[in-house]
């Protein structure tokens, strides 16, 4: 529950130190493998282990001797449990029993070992071998009188040998249905930065943050999302850089950061500041912001060039590379100050002041996550975002560029080697080519797609390649019910979650290898796989740990198993890529040639890096050109909305920081000061008041929607909290029950997380 509820949000402490230190040691020893993984967290991103199986943050060249974080040691300790959840767990509890728990008490139940099928006839899970779990599948599959009828999922944490093997089979089958986690989250990045300046990913090396003179941090929380950032942004404020954040809550880790391995500020209680300007823009504002900065900068550049003195705006870098500036500052002087200070939550002298940092540096960063992806605007919002960093040319030289932070270790990875339900026309050609055969050209399925056919009864079968795709998704109790009504399901995992005991006519739990253990094929011979980072860089990773069970599978041992039993061995010999990865990534180099001498480069010291054209001022649009965006502002967003309705707000969902994704480590929240709690809802003071409540009430929060489904988070803890007015923020997964399917990004078709319209009500409970 909240922990003295006057505090929250004051503690004067840092991020990072003795707490993460401690949290650390609690996890390790709560893993009942103490030593095991404390010696696994020496090989984490190092280039003889395993790649940290949390977030996409990239390693330094140079490397370290521990190059891990608090997170990250909550990721492996997650994983390397000494707990099992074997088939006489299973036994024990009915999968009615286990839909009561919480998605921390599944989880914690320990490591899966053995394939299980659902028995309808006495609701238990209960083992089964790989061969009739793989024949049952692949006939369950070929029943159906239409591939296009089954859903194939995609978690971030799959490697790149995986995921094509995956997209392999599956176009093999005959579809490009193909969900995935990229879809919920960066999904407006690629699409945007695809349209702006021809590459779907960031243009910056992480070198680049040693040399930037100006860093800006929009709509992120690097203290719990990906830690290792903090280093390296301590480390630009410590050399004279600016890093400027835009984030409607005051974070933590974006204030001060106290580096646990530094052993000296330990002693001392050090601590370092992680950024020099914090500017606070209510949800959806901060294309408004860019807006505003855009307007400066013209204003500028015309005082500059009428009084003789030098352009502000990079006008050899527009002329000789961009295309669309004409049209982009027809709509910048068209667009009020009155839009964007009402639009941004900031004034006309905050804006300033962030464009007078952008102006006086050399080199500039610009950085963001889901806070950005996640609105019904974010494809122009990171649109505008390019066009600021346009106008200086800020874009294609060493320590300046354009950064999404991707979530999942290897999400942006998965996307390049085939996950994509619009695969462009040069991969199907080349898999074509490769293979031999026709493949399906009709595009598949995102994710919401995928909801609406489950919704419909036009779905029949889910297969997940890792994640929790129910509890992951918005409008969780309606996946819920369409998730039961199929025919199939099967889930490639290492624990148990929620969405596995949403159980279909057939269901399959298939227990998989984790990134932290040793693969070895049936010669003995250790395999590693691969994944990409968010600056596009190549890592292997090799596991150091005994499997958790002898029964266990690699994921690539069980998409080939399901592959054979559903296509035989005609078009590919799966037993034989099964058998060795180095034939995957053979395969992966022939079909997109970006990856080069794979087997050969991804061998090396923090492996290779995929070519960005972008990188080098290489657009590769159909006008061979970047490309501005003409976008208006939004006509009025959530929060605005919000204003011409009584009591009403706008609600972002977001993590704790003892979770990753939908993944529950823990129950408390150090940074925010919540502890032993998730029902949670993040309040300004003056909100609180206005609805006739005090901190500590409980309330009922509701969706304000035009359509007929009722969306209620019921029971909810009314935490005071430095958020703007108007604003309200809380946990998913249990939040997103109020997150509507039909609530998306233009473009991007990514859930709209980040702006939900809410009301509440008292729900009778009692207080904190």
């Amino acid at each position: 529950m909240a922990k003295k509820q006057d505090n929250i949000g004051k503690s004067s402490n840092a991020a990072g130190g003795w707490g993460a230190l401690k949290s650390v040691g609690r996890q390790l020893m709560g893993s009942g493998q103490p030593v095991t993984g404390a010696r696994t967290m020496l090989k984490a991103n190092q280039p003889d282990g395993f790649d940290c199986p949390g977030c996409a943050w990239g390693d330094p060249e140079h490397g370290s001797s521990f190059e891990f974080c608090e997170n990250g040691v909550k990721a492996v300790a997650w994983e390397a449990t000494r707990a099992r959840a074997a088939p006489d767990f299973f036994a024990e509890h009915s999968v009615s029993d286990l839909s009561t728990w919480s998605d921390y008490d599944l989880e914690h139940q320990g490591r899966l070992t053995h394939p299980l099928r659902y028995n309808v006839q006495i609701d238990h899970y209960e083992a089964v071998t790989w061969d009739v779990a793989f024949a049952e599948i692949g006939a369950a599959l070929n029943a159906l009188p239409d591939p296009n009828m089954a859903e194939f999922y995609t978690s971030g944490r799959a490697s790149n040998e995986a995921a094509f093997l995956y997209q392999t089979f599956v176009r093999l089958y005959g579809t490009n249905n193909f969900p995935d986690c990229s879809n919920m989250c960066h999904e407006a990045s690629g699409v945007a930065l695809t349209d702006a300046i021809g590459i779907g990913k960031g243009t910056v090396r992480l070198e680049d943050f040693e040399l930037a003179d100006a860093i800006f941090v929009v709509g992120q929380n690097p203290g719990t999302n990906h830690p290792r950032m903090l280093a390296d942004l301590r480390a630009a404020t410590e050399r004279g850089a600016r890093v400027v954040v835009f984030n409607t809550l005051k974070e933590k880790g974006l204030s001060r950061f106290a580096d646990p391995q530094n052993k000296l500020e330990m002693v001392r209680g050090g601590s370092e500041a992680t950024s020099t300007d914090y500017f606070r823009p209510r949800l959806g504002g901060d294309m408004a912001i860019f807006r505003g900065m855009s307007k400066l900068i013209f204003a500028a550049d015309d005082a500059a060039l009428a009084s003789g003195r030098s352009p502000v705006i990079d006008h050899d870098f527009i002329a000789e590379h961009c295309q669309g500036i004409e049209a982009y500052r027809d709509i910048v002087e068209a667009t009020s100050w009155d839009a964007i200070e009402e639009q941004s939550g900031l004034s006309r002298a905050e804006i300033q002041a962030a464009t007078d940092i952008f102006l006086a540096a050399e080199n500039v960063i610009t950085t963001w996550a889901m806070g950005i992806t996640q609105h019904r605007h974010s494809v122009d919002m990171i649109r505008e975002i390019a066009n600021v960093m346009f106008l200086r040319g800020q874009i294609g030289r060493a320590g300046r560029g354009l950064c999404p932070v991707r979530g999942h270790s290897n999400v942006q990875g998965d996307r390049t080697v085939g996950i994509n339900e619009k695969a462009p026309k040069a991969l199907l050609d080349a898999m074509e080519a490769e293979l031999g055969v026709p493949l399906p050209r009709d595009k598949g399925h995102n994710v919401l797609e995928a909801i609406g056919a489950m919704l419909s009864g036009d779905a029949k079968a889910f297969i997940g390649l890792g994640g929790n795709f129910a509890r992951a998704t918005p409008d969780s109790p309606l996946i819920a019910d369409a998730m039961k009504r199929l025919d199939l399901t099967v889930n490639i995992a290492t624990k148990l979650n929620h969405g596995h005991l949403l159980t279909g006519k057939q269901s399959y739990i298939l227990p998989c290898l984790g990134r932290t253990e040793i693969d070895r094929n049936a010669k003995g011979v250790a395999q590693i796989v691969t994944v990409e980072d968010s600056m596009s860089m190549v890592h292997g990773s090799g596991g150091i740990n005994l499997p958790a069970s002898k029964t266990l599978k690699s994921e690539v041992q069980i998409i080939a198993g399901i592959a054979e039993a559903t296509l035989g061995n005609g078009v590919v010999n799966w037993p034989d890529l099964a058998e060795d990865y180095d034939e995957i990534r053979d395969m992966i180099a022939r079909v997109l040639p970006i990856f080069g001498d794979f087997n050969t480069d991804v061998r090396q010291p923090r492996g290779f890096r995929l070519r960005n054209g972008a990188s080098y001022r290489e657009w590769n649009t159909p006008s061979g050109r970047a490309n501005f965006s003409a976008a208006d502002l939004p006509e009025a967003t959530e929060w605005q909305l919000a204003q011409g309705r009584e009591q009403s707000f706008v609600l972002q969902t977001f993590r704790s920081h003892d979770q990753y994704n939908t993944t529950i480590y823990g129950m408390d929240d150090r940074y925010r000061g919540v502890y032993g709690a998730r029902d949670i809802v993040f309040m300004h003071p003056d909100d609180i008041a206005a609805i006739g409540a005090v901190p500590g009430d409980r309330m009922d929060v509701i969706t304000e929607t035009d359509d007929v489904i009722e969306r209620i988070a019921r029971d909810f803890c009314l935490v005071s909290y430095d958020i703007p007015k108007g604003c309200v923020a809380g946990y998913y997964p249990e939040l997103n029950v109020l997150v509507p399917h039909s609530s998306f990004g233009d473009k991007s078709f990514t859930p709209a997380s980040k702006s939900i319209p809410v009301r509440f009500r008292p729900s009778g409970g009692g207080g904190v």
